[in-house]
């Protein structure tokens, strides 16, 4: 087929409608969506039906862009509040973490290569580690936000803190034994080159950061719709010009993004939604991009040895390293940590880091790449489906029964106010039917009414129904919380803007 710009646009959106479908079936049978969408770009690949796609460097590029667009999102969904008190384990699980898992997975595969017929040196072997050690950011975000999965133990926080942050330590690694292997030797520039990597990265996210926040609140922009537009541009440009300066750009758009989520800002709201649909556009691009990358047939001779080392990272290597980072810290149940184990998920970064050695040239750098891919399938299919599971069976997590609120309003940020929902039941009612007669504090109003599938503004003697739904707005967030508990009604939703 030659490939014209119109064809291209042809078959991309057929893609991305069987990705968004398949997902939709995946869900119903606790099928991780972005195996799916891995899935789907196999299917379509060379093995598949026919398109050839074999440019690591385009895979690459795509990749950049779209963890970029997700480390900055997930930044921006994280709250300081919420990090505080597991931000020091975070982040020795994001860099001792990754060292040890390099190294202990490392080491097995060298002793393992030689007996399965596999040509890999100690050096090879590191960096095939080194490609695997961090926890997939993309994956873990989604997974944990899809799910309606409560943990306990700010174990959501410790997970997604760890995921966005491990990156940099990783693609560290990797760089570094990929300089080693073409050199054949290691000199103090490497420590160097890592630590101003890592400075570097740190203080161009925190300033980039503060100044996309100062910049968005002075812009005065005359579409709202292109302050999201704006933060796109800077999480490019944060992204390329730490990576000029010598710094680690993938820390370096998280923690802008940290930056953003948690300072006041002008049309919050409407970014945050912007940025959820955005990432899930760059998700399934990424994705789909990968398995078109790899080659089905190629993976069927490398199917045992990767499946041992998957096997090795998930039952010991990860959780060998976790064990060993968390050791002085009392702070996590046995149970929590065993959970932080097996939330080790590989996913899309992994295959991206192995496109590095594809692109230098290394010698097995094919083999490196289809390991790597084979074993993100089953850290996908093994932990990514069990996410829920296994929360329920440590004991650590359950269903999240909060609900959103169906009305779809929002306010804006600079009122100091409490949006809720009320639903009228039996006892509800003891006291009157009527909206005048509610025990509602002089501060709160019920704005709207939801009675099956309509709404209507009610006055104080609308007659209330069992099953009606009530849009309820409050300046004093303890006082309703008291109403609700006096009415024997639950406080199951809420949106708070402080």
């Amino acid at each position: 087929m030659t490939f014209t710009p119109e064809n291209v646009l042809l078959i991309g959106s057929i893609m991305l409608f069987i990705s968004i479908m398949v997902s939709k079936a995946g869900n119903r049978f606790g099928i991780p969506s972005l195996l799916l969408f891995l899935g789907v770009g196999m299917a379509m690949g060379s093995d598949g039906l026919g398109i050839h796609f074999d440019s690591a460097e385009t895979a690459q590029f795509i990749g950049v862009m779209a963890l970029s667009i997700i480390l900055f999102s997930g930044g921006m969904d994280t709250k300081f509040k919420e990090i505080k008190p597991i931000a020091v384990q975070g982040v020795v699980l994001a860099t001792l973490g990754v060292v040890l898992t390099c190294a202990f997975t490392g080491g097995f595969i060298y002793l393992i290569a030689g007996l399965l017929g596999f040509p890999l040196g100690l050096p090879e072997s590191l960096l095939l580690a080194a490609v695997m050690s961090s926890t997939d950011s993309a994956t873990v975000f989604s997974l944990l936000r899809s799910k309606g999965l409560y943990l306990r133990e700010n174990l959501r926080p410790a997970l997604e803190l760890e995921s966005g942050s491990n990156d940099p330590m990783a693609f560290m690694l990797t760089i570094v034994l990929i300089q080693y292997i073409q050199e054949g030797s290691m000199s103090w520039a490497v420590l160097i080159t890592f630590a101003v990597q890592i400075v570097v990265g740190t203080l161009s996210g925190v300033f980039f950061g503060k100044a996309s926040v100062w910049m968005v609140n002075r812009l005065n922009l005359t579409s709202q719709a292109l302050y999201s537009i704006f933060l796109v541009t800077c999480v490019f440009f944060i992204f390329s010009f730490t990576d000029l300066l010598g710094g680690n750009g993938y820390l370096a758009v998280y923690l802008a993004g940290l930056m953003v989520g948690n300072a006041k800002m002008v049309h919050r709201k409407s970014i945050g939604h912007f940025f959820d649909s955005f990432t899930w556009l760059w998700q399934i691009v990424m994705f789909l991009t990968l398995g078109l990358l790899v080659n089905p047939s190629e993976l069927l001779p490398v199917a045992l040895f990767a499946s041992i080392i998957a096997v090795f990272m998930i039952i010991l290597g990860r959780p060998l390293s976790v064990l060993i980072c968390l050791l002085p810290f009392k702070n996590f149940s046995r149970s929590a940590r065993v959970y932080i184990s097996w939330v080790g998920l590989r996913g899309a970064v992994p295959i991206i880091f192995a496109t590095y050695p594809l692109i230098a040239h290394i010698e097995d750098a094919s083999l490196i790449f289809n390991v790597v891919f084979f074993i993100t399938i089953i850290s996908l299919v093994v932990q990514g489906m069990t996410v829920t599971s296994m929360a329920k069976y440590l004991g650590v997590g359950g269903n999240d029964d909060s609900k959103p609120l169906e009305f779809g309003v929002e306010l804006p940020d600079e009122i100091k106010s409490v949006l809720s929902e009320m639903v009228v039941t039996e006892d509800f009612l003891k006291n009157g039917n009527t909206l005048m007669q509610l025990s509602l504090p002089d501060n709160t109003l019920v704005m709207m009414i939801k009675r099956g599938n309509g709404f209507f503004v009610p006055k104080g003697k609308t007659e209330l129904q069992i099953g009606d739904k009530l849009l309820v707005i409050s300046d004093d967030d303890q006082e309703l919380r008291n109403v609700y508990e006096k009415l024997g009604v639950k406080y199951y939703t809420m949106e708070k803007n402080t």
